[in-house]
């Protein structure tokens, strides 16, 4: 599975670090993925999927969780 959530389209970006000299190393923002089980209401299968936590509010809200 990739770093990329299918509900929000989160993936990784890049940024900065800086120190306190402001000196600036790249780095990765990567987004808060979490492994979630659900199951799929018209077979009744569990389906495996890496979301992101803002998408597992989206999905909570919409009534799928």
């Amino acid at each position: 599975m990739s770093r990329e959530c299918p509900i929000t389209g989160k993936k990784p970006s890049t940024g900065n670090n800086r120190s306190h000299s402001m000196r600036a190393t790249k780095r990765i923002y990567r987004p808060n993925l979490v492994t979630k089980r659900l199951t799929d209401p018209t077979t009744g299968k569990k389906i495996k999927i890496k979301v992101s936590t803002s998408g597992l509010r989206t999905l909570t809200k919409k009534g799928l969780i």
